[in-house]
């Protein structure tokens, strides 16, 4: 039998609520719609009110529920205010797994993907927990710290923010033992104003950081000295290390390169070069795989050499830049890059440069998003794109979004250019123009549609090969294509 994740009594004594009726689970879950049989279903107000899906939940197989009213369906416990009982389950689960070496990383780009990076080490190496998917607010945080098992060995946390003052109280409930930041780039500009105020609330991850942990810092990043001094304001007995380019950096990149589909990067740790090799294409991946194993090897005991050895192999999930096959319905395939999860000028310049270096038997067509949450700069930043576009070599580039006007006005002239005020009027433009052994880009901010628009091209694809296996199927039962 399955040990519980967490009985009544110590969701009880963590978070001061009356139980109903006794129980146990073996996982947790804000959303009745994913939720697990088992699941502690936590009926959290946010865009909706969880408690009205409470029933639901339970009839999914919830074996309890938390929550700040009464719900019929099954036992509960009750709480003053769900989501302060969450963080104090957070907080419950931190403390019992006191072994646990833990991770907490940040950054203006790359975070998710780093978090991904290390939990596949912490995976060969024992027990590891992580955050899922990018579950790095103000309810992600304290629920992937409740849904951690005391047995962990290892763990790593993402941690994010979109306005000021978010990041310390998540740095401060995960308590890590080693402290990431990825980068520090335009992203977020309209809640925190400048790149600096971005350094500095990035920085706060430091506040959380156990005495004599490990503050890793991107070495040739332009806010290196500040990340540093902001380090050691927050926790003065600490140490110190870093990755990048460079000799002075823990976890140096030496090289890296690329066929087109897959990467070889060459790392440097001590008197010793370790070689990764990703599915993954871009340059950025080189400061991605030195920031995972620095932060899985700080303060865990494990061998860099080892841990890079565990990484190889890595491919990105879905929207953050992997290339899969999208069957066409008029036969052939087009290579999808699919890398629409988000977008910032430095993450739409490595996306597009790494497109650039893939290898193409048809046309290079690139389709982008418009960038939210810049701010001031924002026509700026979008006709800052021009040159990174046109050193993609692309044969067409469509555009979605109001603030791609000023691309717009660049590439016009330049390369064939469709733009659209919405991404769902970019979906016939790519239907009717796709062409066996194409390539093809999307990106975009999450907001700007550009993941839809990419999951209603597979399930066109799949559809087509649908009807086709139908059509063929029929001909069959009819004695067409005899042999």
């Amino acid at each position: 039998m399955t040990e519980p994740l967490w009985t009544c009594d110590e969701i009880v004594q963590a978070t001061g609520g009356q139980a109903s009726a006794d129980f146990a689970v073996t996982g947790i879950s804000i959303d009745s719609r994913s939720l697990q049989p088992g699941d502690l279903f936590v009926a959290l107000n946010d865009v909706r009110d969880g408690h009205d899906f409470a029933t639901g939940a339970f009839a999914a197989g919830a074996a309890g529920a938390l929550v700040s009213r009464p719900v019929g369906g099954g036992p509960f416990i009750l709480v003053d205010d769900v989501l302060e009982a969450l963080r104090a389950l957070a907080l419950a689960a931190r403390d019992r797994a006191g072994h646990t070496y833990r991770v907490a990383i940040t950054g203006s780009v790359g975070k998710t993907s780093v978090k991904d990076m290390i939990a596949r080490i912490f995976r060969a190496a024992g027990r590891a927990h992580w955050s899922e998917k990018s579950y790095n607010n103000q309810w992600g945080v304290p629920l992937s710290l409740a849904r951690m098992p005391k047995d962990t060995d290892f763990a790593v946390f993402e941690i994010g923010m979109s306005t000021p003052g978010e990041i310390a109280p998540r740095a401060r409930m995960v308590a890590p033992h080693a402290a990431l930041i990825t980068k520090i780039a335009a992203a977020h500009l309209e809640g925190l104003g400048s790149i600096e105020d971005i350094a500095l609330e990035k920085a706060d991850l430091f506040s959380g950081l156990q005495p004599d942990g490990f503050a890793l810092l991107p070495q040739a990043d332009a806010f290196r000295a500040l990340l540093e001094a902001q380090a050691r304001r927050h926790q003065p007995v600490l140490q110190l290390a870093s990755f990048g380019p460079g000799p002075a950096a823990g976890i140096e990149v030496l090289s890296c390169c690329s066929d087109g589909a897959t990467s070889a990067i060459r790392l440097r740790s001590g008197d010793e070069e370790l070689v990764v090799r990703l599915q993954a294409v871009g340059d950025h991946w080189a400061a991605n795989a030195a920031a995972a194993v620095l932060a899985a090897c700080a303060g865990s005991g494990l061998a860099p050499a080892w841990a890079a050895g565990a990484l190889n192999g890595y491919a990105p999930p879905p929207g953050r830049g992997t290339a899969e096959p999208l069957v066409l319905p008029q036969g052939g395939a087009v290579t999808l890059v699919d890398d629409a999860y988000n977008a910032n000028p430095e993450s739409m310049r490595a996306a597009l440069s790494g497109f650039g270096s893939r290898p193409c038997r048809g046309r290079r067509i690139i389709v982008l998003g418009e960038m939210l949450e810049i701010g001031a700069d924002t026509a700026a930043a979008h006709a800052g794109l021009l040159d990174p576009v046109l050193a993609a070599r692309p044969d067409l580039v469509l555009l979605a979004g109001h603030d791609m006007r000023p691309l717009l006005a660049g590439l016009q002239g330049q390369v064939d250019t469709v733009w659209e005020a919405r991404s769902d009027a970019l979906d016939p433009h790519l239907k009717n123009l796709l062409k066996d052994g194409d390539l093809l880009l999307l990106k975009g901010s999450n907001a700007s549609g550009i993941t839809r628009l990419a999951d209603r091209l597979r399930g066109w694809g799949r559809a087509g090969v649908s009807d086709t296996k139908k059509d063929t199927a029929q001909s069959a039962e009819r004695g067409e294509n005899a042999v």
